[in-house]
């Protein structure tokens, strides 16, 4: 049985996404973030990323953590990796060149993407858009993803997906990174192959089942 560890606010709706996708039994062990608490120390704090019990598990303290039949693993784009390649079918590579593919563009959402996606998905968070420091830094970083998205783009215009001619873990991973930059609509204008594939992931049954769960936590 696979085990998720991670509450769906977080990356980890990024692995429950998967098992969605390739319809996995598995059971939801929620952790939340250790800065979400307010005081991790407190003795009736909800069980979070620096718990004893947790770190047991996952020493580098990180979510989503997955343990498959004895086999524990982090790091969330490498997860969906490792299931797809595990379970098969048409989510994974079908040769030795479509998985090459996967992993990198993955690792390109990962380093390219993501380190500026996080910042404006952050400075929403925390409420903070309005303010001087948070404009810069959302302006800072839609700056920085034009050459991102530009890219992406051309790469959809094939076949409107990242790897071959079908949704893949591909396009579930870069999907997931590309979801924090949504409130910047300049960037989906300048990119219409970019607007149309993230809509037609998120319009796929697994991500919409995945969201209704995630809109149901409590914050």
């Amino acid at each position: 049985m696979l085990t998720i560890y991670g509450v769906y606010r977080s990356r980890a709706a990024r692995t429950y996404w998967m098992a969605g996708e390739l319809g996995l039994p598995f059971v939801s062990v929620p952790v939340i973030q250790a800065r979400r608490t307010g005081d991790p120390a407190a003795a009736d704090v909800a069980l979070h990323t620096q718990s004893a019990d947790f770190l047991a598990v996952n020493p580098p303290g990180l979510i989503p953590c997955i343990d498959d039949d004895g086999f524990v693993m982090n790091e969330s784009l490498a997860i969906n990796l490792y299931l797809a390649r595990k379970h098969g079918g048409p989510l994974s590579g079908q040769s030795l060149a479509e998985e090459a593919e996967m992993l990198q563009w993955t690792l390109w959402a990962a380093t390219e993407v993501e380190p500026h996606a996080v910042k404006i998905i952050l400075t929403l968070d925390a409420n903070a858009a309005a303010s001087e420091q948070g404009r810069l830094t959302i302006r800072a970083a839609t700056k920085a993803l034009r050459k991102a998205f530009a890219l992406l783009d051309r790469r959809l215009a094939a076949t409107g997906h990242v790897v071959a001619d079908r949704f893949t873990v591909a396009d579930l991973n870069l999907a997931e990174v590309f979801r924090y930059t949504m409130s910047q609509t300049e960037l989906f204008d300048a990119a219409p192959n970019v607007r149309a594939w993230l809509a037609a992931c998120q319009a796929r049954p697994a991500f919409k089942a995945m969201m209704a769960t995630r809109e149901k936590e409590q914050e």
